[in-house]
């Protein structure tokens, strides 16, 4: 009798795993997005960062596919959000100024408008960054917590009028989300302001009180460029008064104390975003829903922390662009995980959830579905065009170019100046083989790609 009980139940268990089985393969999944801002890609300790503490998103990575090479097509974050929407270099959805919103039938094309249409709930919490705040889409939304503001203050209040930390309170939104009871699959958006400084704040960079003295005994070490030999060997063009990159190097790096009170504070507000990672996944867990949704985690762009005598971004240094991203898909059966080399950008991220809901990618999106990239089935892409036009010199010199993980070709227009890197053997960029005769050929073959790649952008 006994045995016999047993055994109906070991055949009702694998029954339910199998119906449990079959309705996750079968039901479209619920997909989060998880942005920072100005979020560089070794800063991450799966990145290979032995200073900063990021556990629950390095578990993330270490349970999904961490791009090793992913790139922002222009960095600088009204941009790469309207590409990160829209699937679309800056050439084509035309948003170069941050008081310029999507137009409906630009936003009709954005990612969560699509899944909208394909029946899922969808949400957005924390910094828009497209456009005037008055012009944000919030009626297009479910469920929506973006910020009244061009860029959120880190000292907030929650909806008590009770002080709080603004990625906290991101937090809380998420956990709010979460909790409602859907009877359709979900896209929630979240874009954090961290690591980001807090413009116009003498204290640059402001984490949360409870990371107050994390790092504390710790002494970061200076990057090689950070020798003032290396901004003297920059562009002439680099060197103004108005150049933004350098006043804000004088802001944040021009001393050691300087140097390591921003760098410690930057690395404490992603370790907050570490932090919100993790109390996400536990609330899925808590409300079942961890095995039917996917999360990717990308950054707006890379942050220069002093090298080559710059800080914030805009530039085509590897610092500037190059930003973390990762996909986690619970639902990957073979468990095809790791790293990866394919080169993954933010025009990718909008055709890709919409390949994860299994909605038609219109021709309008310039990126890749990367879920086919994920199951090993697609071309690699050998480089990309990467462009930069905001305010232009004496501040900001344009800057446009085509980059590979091995080899990046940058020209800026305003001087018809041309520089070429081979990242093999320079991976610090200081050694400009645009002038070398040996490389004559190399250049005229990245001029040439360059062409091709500009005309395709737009």
């Amino acid at each position: 009798m006994i045995k016999n009980s047993l055994l109906i139940i070991c055949i009702a268990c694998c029954l339910g795993c199998k119906k449990e089985k079959e309705l996750t393969k079968n039901t479209k999944p619920n997909i989060i997005f998880l942005l920072t801002d100005d979020q560089r890609w070794d800063a991450l300790g799966i990145n290979g960062n032995r200073y900063i503490k990021t556990p629950n998103i390095d578990s993330l990575a270490n349970s999904g596919f961490n791009f090793k090479n992913a790139y922002v097509t222009t960095s600088i974050c009204m941009v790469s959000r309207a590409s990160i929407l829209t699937g679309q270099y800056m050439s084509r959805h035309g948003i170069n100024g941050f008081h310029t919103s999507l137009e409906n039938e630009a936003l009709n094309n954005t990612y969560p408008a699509l899944l909208k249409s394909a029946g899922y709930t969808i949400g957005f919490i924390g910094k828009y960054g497209i456009g005037n705040p008055p012009d944000h889409p919030k009626k297009l939304f479910d469920y929506w917590k973006g910020t009244p503001l061009h860029q959120p203050n880190y000292e907030t209040v929650d909806k008590n009028g009770d002080s709080i930390h603004y990625t906290d309170l991101l937090s809380q939104n998420i956990s709010e989300f979460l909790n409602i009871s859907f009877s359709k699959p979900f896209c929630l958006s979240v874009s954090f302001k961290a690591p980001h400084s807090q413009d116009g704040d003498e204290r640059q960079f402001i984490p949360k009180t409870e990371y107050a003295e994390l790092y504390e005994n710790i002494e970061m070490p200076l990057p090689t460029t950070a020798d003032s030999k290396y901004w003297d060997s920059l562009p002439s063009f680099f060197h103004t008064e108005e150049n933004i990159a350098r006043i804000r190097w004088k802001l944040r790096f021009s001393t050691e104390e300087k140097y390591q009170e921003s760098v410690k504070n930057y690395y404490r507000l992603i370790t907050g975003v570490d932090e919100s990672v993790g109390k996400l996944r536990e609330e899925l867990k808590k409300s079942g829903q961890d095995n039917n949704t996917v999360i990717i985690f990308m950054g707006d762009n890379g942050m220069y922390l002093g090298e080559h005598g710059l800080a914030g971004k805009w530039f085509a240094h590897e610092e500037s662009i190059r930003v973390p991203l990762i996909i986690y898909d619970p639902r990957n059966e073979k468990r095809l995980i790791g790293a990866l080399d394919e080169i993954g950008l933010n025009i990718d991220i909008a055709p890709t959830i919409l390949g994860f809901a299994g909605v038609e990618i219109p021709e309008s999106m310039q990126g890749h579905d990367l879920t086919a990239a994920l199951a090993g089935n697609s071309p690699k892409r050998k480089q990309f065009f990467y462009e930069h036009t905001f305010n232009g010199s004496p501040s900001l010199p344009e800057t446009k170019a085509v980059i590979s993980p091995s080899l990046k070709y940058v020209y800026y227009p305003e001087f018809d100046f041309e520089e070429l890197f081979d990242l093999n053997t320079d991976p610090n960029e200081v050694n400009n083989l645009a002038s070398d005769s040996k490389y004559l050929d190399v250049l005229e073959e990245q001029r040439q790609i360059f062409k091709k790649l500009k005309n395709e952008a737009n």
